[in-house]
């Protein structure tokens, strides 16, 4: 296990298929650099629920997880679960949102998310961010289409659990859903804690990155 020291990190770039994704997925990680950067930017999409209660959940759960960030919430009225038909909208979403910041580090879906509306975000975000650090983070849900991550960030304890905290205090329209509790997702993140050494983790895929040797 390679640590990596990225460099000083000013903004960063989450997106999500729905309101809860970013949360679910790098929720543990968006506390660590909102708590440990000063005045770190983060520009946050979101495909679906614009003007409903979800985009309500979503702009608390994100405040309570980027504390004393520059934090500017975009969420759009794609249909929960066709996110493929609005292919070319979304594109253009993305191409405008991507005009308008300038990240250190993107955060989106994982391509072998079994969600089509991950999915498809998860395809299109590189083809938009194609200069960038993309990290394709996971959710946990139903389906058995967890990742072989190959990128780990470490959470303390206290974030793990404020993460899960503010999972269950800012979604309530999720409750009803039997993987939507603190075991689950803390489980989650004792797994990957073990799989790089730690107590507890989020884990990513990386989607592309350069390494150079010798300055080439």
């Amino acid at each position: 296990m390679i640590d990596l020291h990225p460099a000083s990190i000013v903004e960063v770039a989450v997106l999500g298929a729905h309101c809860d994704d970013i949360a679910i997925g790098v929720g543990g990680t968006l506390l660590t650099l909102a708590t440990t950067i000063p005045h770190l930017r983060v520009r946050a999409f979101v495909l679906s629920g614009e003007d409903s209660g979800r985009e309500i959940e979503e702009r608390h759960a994100l405040a309570a997880l980027c504390p004393d960030a520059d934090l500017e919430l975009t969420v759009l009225d794609v249909p929960d679960g066709h996110a493929p038909e609005y292919w070319g909208p979304i594109k253009s979403a993305l191409e405008l949102f991507r005009k308008e910041v300038a990240p250190d580090v993107v955060f989106a879906p994982q391509r072998g998310d079994a969600h089509q509306d991950h999915r498809l975000l998860a395809e299109l975000v590189p083809t938009v961010f194609r200069d960038h650090l993309v990290l394709g983070y996971e959710i946990l849900k139903w389906e058995s289409d967890t990742p072989r991550p190959t990128v780990f960030h470490p959470l303390t304890k206290k974030v793990a659990e404020e993460k899960a905290r503010v999972l269950l205090k800012h979604y309530p329209s999720q409750a009803e859903h039997d993987w939507f509790d603190e075991s689950a997702f803390l489980g989650l993140a004792r797994l990957r804690g073990v799989q790089c050494h730690r107590t507890l983790a989020e884990a990513f895929v990386m989607e592309k990155s350069m390494i150079r040797f010798g300055g080439v």
